[in-house]
């Protein structure tokens, strides 16, 4: 029997190929989990429907994450076509590209409400949504990165994001523990996404990292999309509130040089 057979879930944050959350339903899909996708602006819809179709994916919906009418009628959708969902994954964060170069210093206070917005409350406002349709519990993944807790630059306003994401993923976590959700965050090495092209530098981080980390080469998407698998299966079913690392290693360094240059 496959892992998943008869559990049904509903990923957010399907932008094309790329995109980890495609990963990562193709990998719940694998094993048996029947999907729904959601995706956050008009202009993903002719990516994403093609996507869909190639599981047999029959509920793909836009939803505005930073709209609690947007979210409220996407879940009255969500119940009326699935009736209970085991499964939430929050592969959502937005910062303006603006804010991605320079330094953090120079912030507006606008883009940090988008950031804020988009990357974290997000998660706050979907799982509260996504309670009452997990009955017999769940489990919600969200994605973060390194950046949250050591400074990478350029990640900038996404580095402050994304370590307020970790912390309200463990506060859901306390919380929801007694109604048997589990939540949990996996924190992913750089990865070619359309996000990621929107962070200055990136193919320089992506090369560092790649030479540095101590399976010496970066992560791929298919890696997460199984990382998030065990996340939402039951062999995970004693982990909650944790940030699982899927970097080739990369976030044990202290000081990241290969160890043949330490002598």
């Amino acid at each position: 029997m496959r892992l998943l057979e008869g559990k049904k879930a509903l990923i957010f944050g399907v932008a094309n190929k790329r995109s980890i959350a495609w990963a990562i339903a193709q990998s719940l899909h694998e094993q048996g989990a029947e999907i729904g996708l959601s995706y956050g602006i008009p202009q993903l819809e002719k990516r994403v429907f093609p996507l869909a179709n190639q599981l047999g994916v029959d509920f793909v919906e836009k939803c505005d994450v930073t709209s609690d009418d947007e979210i409220a009628a996407l879940f009255d959708k969500v119940a009326e076509h699935f009736g209970q969902i085991d499964i939430l994954v929050h592969s959502v964060a937005y910062a303006p590209s603006e804010e991605l170069e320079g330094q953090f210093v120079d912030t507006t206070r606008e883009g940090f409400r988008v950031a804020m917005d988009v990357s974290v409350y997000s998660l706050v406002a979907l799982t509260r949504a996504a309670i009452p349709l997990m009955s017999e519990g769940g489990s919600i993944v969200c994605m973060t990165y390194y950046g949250a807790e050591k400074v990478v630059p350029h990640y900038n306003v996404m580095g402050v994001a994304k370590a307020a994401l970790e912390a309200s993923m463990r506060y859901l976590a306390a919380e929801l523990g007694r109604q048997s959700i589990r939540v949990n965050a996996i924190s992913a090495g750089p990865i070619k996404t359309l996000s990621a092209a929107g962070i200055a530098g990136f193919r320089k981080m992506l090369g560092y990292v790649g030479e540095r980390a101590p399976l010496r080469r970066n992560v791929v998407q298919s890696e997460v999309g199984q990382t998030a698998l065990w996340l939402c299966s039951d062999l995970s079913s004693g982990v909650t509130g944790e940030v699982i690392y899927v970097d080739a290693g990369y976030h044990i360094l202290g000081m990241p040089e290969p160890p043949e240059k330490w002598t």
